[in-house]
């Protein structure tokens, strides 16, 4: 009887895995083939992907819709512009967000429930559109680069994650440190910054995320376009592309030809960078999010 229920059980267990393994790769090419049909979309003759020969890979090999979108000079200047939007913005998000998360992360802060309150209010409410609109214009940030950065200076569920986060690093430690003559700012940089990598990796990526796909505020808030980011310029070019095909005569079929193949290219274009800073961040990523959300 015992060998037959453990071969049973062993039998039980081996068809669970299967089904976990079943379900994680229907996942998977889920998740996976809508990037993998954007590459081949990008490379294919523009005929073949509206004809719908093309499901996996590229047919009718081409790089006509990249020539057209990197010979553009208004890219590399998106390019330029993302790039210090994302950079000066994360670098402001990190250090705003460290500053608020870590004293009301401390038991010992007054208040700190009350705090925790108001400040989880704003994820319900805001003061919309206009409000906010008219304080960034008389706060005079209005067409420049600023109005992309500090209207979001502070995300409320990226400050909860990462109080929580702080909250799961022993409170005894502190308090060790303290005694020891520890400064608050020195056990800020030198124990509970060097405790946190994983948490900080996290919030830098979601914060880089954020910024270099960001382009409602920049549609709001820059006029002058030597300040669009890349985002705004390639949703130009995809644009003017398209109504430059249905305005012309002048062979309207290769020109509605190109714009569907632009159409593809601007997003890898666009996602490319992500992509690639994506697996510098990856381990600390789960383990980031997973620790940082056990604790209310």
């Amino acid at each position: 009887m015992i060998k037959r229920s453990t071969t049973k059980g062993a039998w039980d267990e081996k068809v669970f895995d299967a089904m976990v393994y079943t379900i994680a790769a229907i996942i998977i090419m889920l998740v996976l083939y809508p990037l993998l049909f954007l590459v081949s979309a990008s490379l294919s003759d523009p005929t073949k992907v509206l004809s719908g020969e093309v499901w996996l890979l590229p047919k009718g090999l081409t790089l006509d819709a990249y020539t057209n979108i990197l010979h553009n000079e208004k890219i590399w200047l998106g390019y330029r512009n993302t790039i210090i939007y994302t950079v000066i913005g994360t670098v402001i998000n990190m250090i705003m967000t460290i500053l608020a998360a870590y004293p009301l992360s401390r038991p010992d802060l007054p208040g700190r429930k009350i705090l925790m309150l108001f400040i989880t209010l704003t994820l319900f409410f805001s003061g919309g559109l206009i409000p906010t609109y008219l304080l960034v214009k008389n706060l005079g940030m209005v067409d420049t680069m600023w109005s992309l950065i500090i209207p979001g200076a502070i995300s409320t569920y990226n400050l909860i994650v990462m109080r929580t986060y702080f909250q799961t690093i022993p409170w005894e430690l502190q308090e060790a440190a303290s005694i020891d003559g520890c400064s608050n700012w020195r056990l800020l940089r030198s124990i509970i910054l060097p405790l946190s990598k994983p948490i900080l990796a996290v919030m830098v990526l979601f914060y880089a995320v954020s910024h270099w796909n960001s382009y409602f505020n920049a549609l709001i808030y820059i006029r002058n376009e030597a300040l669009y980011p890349l985002q705004l310029i390639l949703r130009e070019i995809l644009m003017f592309s398209q109504s430059d095909a249905m305005d012309s005569t002048v062979g309207l079929e290769d020109k509605i030809m190109l714009a569907e193949s632009i159409k593809y290219a601007v997003i890898i274009v666009s996602s490319l960078p992500v992509w690639i800073m994506y697996p510098f961040v990856q381990r600390h990523f789960v383990k980031g999010v997973m620790i940082g959300s056990i604790k209310g």
